[in-house]
């Protein structure tokens, strides 16, 4: 087992059936943490998520066995630890998380729960573990991710995360979009690309998707870990069907969040050629989150990327009249993507790295 340093307990966490239970204290004072600190991080609250829609992301899942942990100082909870095993055969991957409040930095909490980590990813047979940290804008030294795409500051976390023997491997964009007074601009670059992408004809949906288009959808899914540009990181190539989009679906739906996807459909063969999420909680008038985008390598250079995210944008003026921004996340060196994002009006608010330790 780890040492942990005097007054600290890593309490595993448990998954409540309701967030209303009696047993669901920890896991609600972990949400109040985890937004506590996203909050600390950015300077706004964009990320926040209440408890009852957290919840069903939590429960337990075939695809991905999670660990999870609060710590406890002195009585006090001062930060989550999280890891997730993807559950694909010969995966040797593992996806993790430490978060602490400011007041509590200094104490030796994040080495003592990083030897908790490698622990037990050593214990489950993974020898890769990855994690994103966001990175606010601050003057000074500056990492450079070896893509040759984008820089961090040489702060707290990337200090802690290079004496943790981990490795900065990429670095992702998160921009937003402010929504007031967007619709004209989306309308022009709407018709541009339907000009260009003769042949497609746009399909919506809220979830859940339609029995039609499930296979489709799933397998598109599949291809969000291969694709994507994703540096010198690791991802075990993921296998979908209907259940598993169900299960995804699941998570949104029985939050009480909503998505919509639009898809471009190929008019000849039916096939999907591409997709684009938008997500928003009960909470109607909070940020979006743009969430997955894809355009099927055999479909590109149609203009289905700029086609898809601005038939989505409009049509969420009507489901989310009052969010006021769309938040949205691209890795630095996936210029197709940020290039429509840029045109569209999104703008750079922050940056997070991806970092990757291998296990000896």
């Amino acid at each position: 087992m780890t040492t942990l340093p005097a007054g600290l307990e890593l309490r595993p966490l448990h998954i409540p059936s309701s967030i209303d239970d009696a047993d669901a204290a920890d896991f609600r004072e972990m949400v109040r943490l985890r937004n506590l600190v996203y909050a600390e991080i950015s300077g706004h609250d964009d990320s926040a998520m209440p408890a009852d829609e957290l919840l069903p992301l939590y429960q337990p899942q075939p695809d991905m066995k999670r660990f999870a942990w609060i710590a406890v100082f002195h009585g006090d909870v001062v930060g989550r630890v999280g890891l997730d095993f993807p559950q694909e055969e010969g995966a040797r991957t593992g996806f993790w998380l430490i978060e602490l409040r400011r007041s509590a930095w200094g104490h030796g909490i994040g080495r003592a729960a990083f030897a908790e980590i490698e622990r037990v990813a050593r214990e489950q047979g993974r020898s890769v573990l990855q994690t994103w940290a966001e990175h606010p804008a601050a003057e000074g030294p500056h990492l450079a991710a070896p893509t040759g795409f984008g820089s961090i500051p040489e702060d707290h976390a990337a200090r802690f995360l290079a004496a943790s023997g981990c490795t900065l491997e990429q670095i992702v964009r998160v921009s937003a979009l402010p929504l007031a007074g967007a619709r004209p601009h989306l309308e022009t670059l709407l018709a541009e690309a339907e000009a260009a992408a003769s042949g497609y004809r746009i399909v919506q949906w809220t979830l859940p998707t339609p029995d039609e288009f499930v296979d489709a959808f799933a397998w598109m899914k599949s291809r969000m870990v291969t694709d994507a540009p994703s540096a010198d990181l690791e991802f075990d190539e993921e296998v979908w069907d209907a259940a598993r989009l169900r299960r995804y679906e699941a998570g949104y739906l029985d939050a009480g969040r909503h998505m919509l996807v639009t898809a471009a459909q190929h008019v000849d063969t039916g096939e999907l050629a591409a997709f684009n999420e938008l997500v928003i909680g009960k909470d109607r008038t909070a940020a979006t989150s743009q969430e997955d985008t894809l355009v099927v390598s055999t479909h590109r250079g149609h203009r289905l990327g700029l086609l898809v995210k601005c038939a989505g944008l409009l049509a969420w003026h009507d489901i989310a009249p009052d969010s006021p921004r769309v938040l949205t996340y691209n890795a630095e060196e996936n210029r197709p993507m940020l290039s429509i994002n840029e045109r569209i009006g999104f703008a750079p608010i922050s940056y997070e790295g991806v970092w990757k330790k291998v296990l000896a």
